[in-house]
This record gives C-alpha cells, sequence and structure tokens, in this order.
C-alpha cells in the first residue's frame, strides 16, 4: 500500500505541523509513503529523515498548469493507491487517476474543491457533522481526531528568554492572526500583575500586539518568542497555557497540553468546547472575555488540586482518544479500505 501525501501550505501552523507529525509517525508504523509539497526547509528536511521520498511543487492558483502533472507522475511512479490532500490547495491539484483521492479536512473548507473525491476526513465530529449536512454519503465520510504525545526535549532555560524562574509562567500558542485573539491573553496578563507570557507563533498581527502590550505596560513580562519548532519544551515550562481563540474547528493546542501536563484555558469556541470537560481535563470561558481568562488563570495557579485534577484528567483523554497508536491505525485502516478500492475494475 502506497500513500502519496500532497500538502501545498509553506507556512507554519497547526496543520502543517500535524502533516508532518502524522505523515512520519505513519513511516515509523511501517506506511510506505511519498510527498510532494511546496517548497519549505524544515518541512523537507524532516520527511527526508523520515525516509519519505519528497517532491517541492508550486501549488499555484488555477494558471499553474504544471503541479497537477507533476503529481500525476510521482503517483504513477510510486504506484500509489491513495492520495491524500490536506486543505483546499492540495485538493484542487490531486489528480483522477488509478488510486483513492481523499480530502483531509482540518476546518469547515469549501467542499467545491473535494468533488470526485473518494472519502472526506474530518478531525472533530462537528466537522463531519458538517460535511454530511452538505450531503456527503455518510460511507464516504469518516472521523480520525489527531493524536498528541509528551515530548522528550528538557523544559526551555527561563532564563535564555530573560524571565525570572520564580513568577508565574503563561503560554499562548498560535499564529499571530485575529482569530487566535493573543490580545485576550495580553490583556489577561494586565490582571495577573507577577505573571509572565510566552506568545509562540508567528502572523501579521504582530507589530500590532506589541503595540498593545505596550499600552497595557505589559512590555516587560511578555516574550514574542515567534514560531517554534520546540512545542513540547515550551509546554513542560509554562505553568499554565491561554488558549482564547475565537474560531477554532479543532483546537490542537489543547491536547497537545494533555500530552505534556499543562493546564489548560481555552474560550469556547466550537472546538475547543467540545474537548473540553470544563473543570475536570480544562477550564472553559466565554470568547473575548479578558477579565474571564485571568480570573480562570489565577485560579488554575492558585489551586494545586485542581492543577493537578486538569492534568491526571487530560492524560487520561489522550490516553483513551488521542494516543499516537490509536490514530494510526484508524489511518492504516482506511487506507487499507481505499486502496482496495483503488485496485477494483
Amino acid at each position: 500500500m502506497s500513500v502519496l501525501q500532497l500538502l501545498g501550505s509553506a507556512v507554519d501552523g497547526g496543520a502543517e505541523t500535524y502533516f508532518t507529525d502524522l505523515t512520519t509517525a505513519l513511516a515509523a508504523a511501517g506506511t510506505a509513503q511519498t510527498a510532494v509539497i511546496r517548497g519549505h526547509a524544515t518541512r523537507q528536511s524532516a520527511l527526508q529523515a523520515a525516509h519519505i521520498p519528497t517532491t517541492v511543487a508550486r501549488f499555484g492558483s488555477q494558471l499553474d498548469l504544471f503541479t497537477k502533472g507533476k503529481i500525476r507522475q510521482v503517483a504513477l511512479a510510486s504506484e500509489a493507491k491513495i492520495l491524500l490532500a490536506w486543505m483546499n490547495r492540495a485538493a484542487s491539484h490531486a489528480p483522477i487517476g488509478p488510486w483513492a483521492r481523499i480530502g483531509r479536512l482540518g476546518g469547515y473548507y469549501d467542499l467545491k474543491y473535494y468533488r470526485g473525491f473518494d472519502a472526506l476526513v474530518g478531525n472533530t465530529r462537528d466537522i463531519t457533522d458538517w460535511i454530511l449536512a452538505q450531503g456527503w454519503p455518510q460511507d464516504r465520510v469518516h472521523y480520525i481526531p489527531n493524536f498528541a504525545e509528551a515530548g522528550s526535549l528538557d523544559k526551555v532555560d527561563r532564563a535564555s528568554l530573560d524571565t525570572p524562574s520564580d513568577v508565574p509562567l503563561l503560554l499562548s500558542m498560535g499564529r499571530l492572526h485575529e482569530v487566535k485573539a493573543h490580545d485576550m491573553s495580553l490583556q489577561a496578563l494586565a490582571l495577573i500583575p507577577d505573571a509572565y507570557l510566552w506568545i509562540a507563533g508567528a502572523g501579521p498581527l504582530e507589530t500590532e500586539l506589541k503595540a498593545l502590550a505596550l499600552t497595557l505596560g505589559v512590555t516587560d513580562r511578555v516574550r514574542f518568542l515567534g514560531w517554534r519548532n520546540d512545542a513540547a519544551a515550551l509546554y513542560r515550562t509554562a505553568d499554565v497555557c491561554l488558549f482564547p481563540s475565537r474560531f477554532e474547528p479543532l483546537g490542537n493546542v489543547v491536547i497537545q497540553c494533555w500530552a505534556n501536563r499543562l493546564p489548560v484555558i481555552a474560550a469556547a469556541s466550537q472546538g475547543p468546547s467540545q474537548l473540553i470537560s470544563d473543570g475536570q481535563d480544562g477550564l472553559l470561558v466565554p470568547i473575548d472575555d479578558a477579565p474571564a481568562l485571568a480570573a480562570a488563570a489565577r485560579r488554575v495557579l492558585a489551586e494545586p488540586a485542581l492543577r493537578d485534577q486538569m492534568v491526571q484528567q487530560g492524560l487520561k483523554r489522550i490516553g483513551g482518544e488521542f494516543s499516537k497508536a490509536a490514530v494510526v491505525a484508524q489511518w492504516q485502516a482506511l487506507f487499507a479500505r481505499y486502496g482496495d478500492l483503488s485496485c477494483a475494475p
């Protein structure tokens, strides 16, 4: 069974990171794969280290007349039985051929890009329900969650980021984009005067967020880390994760916190509100409510028993629903099913 993985994004983001995580996990489990991706040096190195043959393609607009042909060549040469397209751009370039085409959706994407596909996979129940509501037949829509696992990296030396060792440390992860609501984290920090905040991510709002930090008077207590490849180490170093996203179909940060024993407080957007059992494995606060976010953070910092409960319940969720072994097995079963169909006369 050979799978051709397609990713048309060149940015650093949650879906792109998980593409690398899943593809390398499948390789370690024995799934034969090739990949066609948009150029990205770090991603290419990770795939090379996992011995996944990788081709770089442009993945341009409708005027791009070459990417689809290049994908076809790779698919034929590798005798691919499955083409797995990650997000719309990859789906739009996935050619028809003697293989099954599967779309992996981590959000409420425009399904026009997946016309003629054999199956769609959503990483939340709500996404799969939404796909079904658009008229897709039930036997061609599948739910497979993301996995998370504890990182092996050591904690980050706080001094390396000019952060005292004895202060409460808050962590906020995600692209510097309006939907991620890092402005709420900054406003919450202003209400917790003894805490520091690390913001890990890159994006278009960096200048605006730094200006807000200055206006709020918290510049000396916030560190903008940019994009990081050591997310697990950050999770292991912080005391509380703030995840105030205004729109979040899944909330991969939540399960990463669970895997790395970090209490998480999230805004009650779609994904986190479905994942978190409020007061058990995390805390939920209203969207765009910085005082509530700050109050929840102060509560976790002040109540060790609550923190320990959240950590233990999160670990149970990982073991029961989001382990690497369980998720990889689900993907392999799906590939076997549709790979067989691709061989049918």
